[in-house]
């Protein structure tokens, strides 16, 4: 049974939901865990709610900079780059959003990735690689699925599902930290007994998965919303085959995008590590299979 660009959109909707709900849940467990084995009560939950506050806001406003920066993307020259500009600009009318700025990665592997927090302050980096391999109506399906993922709002989910991550990991972190400060002998007081102990086991469960579980969310997540972007961006350009066929160019390129790291890589249209060119995904990978968008591509019903 084929699928519409509506039914993708329906699924992942519910997913991000699930998503949101799960980790608040996980991150308030780890949080509460934190403030009873260190004992700092009501100025501890003050504390923390200042600090996600703080943390989400400075991340929200300079996630586009600091992923730019991350992969040595520089703003591209109008006049040397005169068609992506072109293809920019007219797949973003398409869309219907204000045109974003476009950034050149110099590296010679096939990517690009869309960063931002809306589509009035978004941005597309492309690779040099890719420009030099891919023709124009490839381009075109490229652009629009980075499009698509401004226009759906990804770039804000991804910068969600970045904070929600990395602050889980932090509070992991100050977690153990915290058993040396004297979290390990203030549980094991006759005060604390066996409630203290159980919540120091659990914390120390929680602080071992945390990192794991954050993986596999923010694999859940990406993968799901490529394939929406790939559904998006044939809609835009009425033209699946062209980012079919720039797919099929980046499943047979094996070069690795050197500045890519795992707290970027979902943020490509394929793994810049080269570890999504077989035809099943890991648990952990940050994209599905190539060959499977390029089958749900082919198989559209516009």
């Amino acid at each position: 049974m084929r699928e519409t660009l509506y039914d993708l959109i329906d699924v992942n909707k519910r997913k991000t939901v699930l998503f949101i709900i799960v980790t608040s849940i996980f991150l308030g467990v780890l949080g509460y865990i934190i403030i009873q084995v260190t004992h700092w009560g009501t100025v501890g939950y003050i504390f923390f709610a200042v600090f996600i506050i703080l943390y989400n806001i400075i991340l929200y406003y300079n996630s586009d900079k600091i992923a730019l920066s991350s992969t040595g993307s520089v703003p591209a020259d109008p006049d040397e780059f005169k068609m992506l500009y072109n293809v920019v600009e007219e797949v973003s009318i398409a869309a219907g959003i204000p045109k974003p700025k476009v950034y050149i990665t110099p590296t010679p592997a096939l990517n690009a990735f869309a960063t931002g927090r809306n589509p009035q302050h978004a941005s597309i980096a492309v690779t040099t690689g890719l420009l030099e391999t891919l023709n124009r109506q490839e381009l075109q399906g490229v652009v629009a699925h980075e499009i698509a993922h401004i226009r759906n709002y990804d770039i804000l989910l991804m910068t969600v599902v970045a904070a929600i991550g990395g602050l889980i990991i932090l509070l992991r972190d100050f977690f153990l930290r915290s058993l040396f400060w004297g979290g390990r002998r203030k549980s094991s007081r006759r005060g604390g007994g066996q409630a203290g102990l159980i919540l120091l086991i659990v914390g120390l469960v929680l602080a071992i998965i945390a990192p794991i579980f954050v993986a596999l969310i923010r694999a859940a997540i990406s993968r799901q919303r490529e394939y929406l972007a790939d559904a998006s961006g044939a809609y835009i350009t009425r033209y699946p085959h062209g980012l079919a066929q720039a797919l099929a160019k980046l499943r047979d390129n094996h070069q690795p995008l050197k500045s890519a790291s795992q707290s970027n890589a979902h943020l490509f249209i394929a793994s810049p590590f080269g570890k999504d060119r077989l035809d099943v995904a890991g648990l952990f990978a940050t994209h599905p299979p190539l060959n499977q968008r390029i089958e749900r591509l082919n198989n559209l019903v516009m």
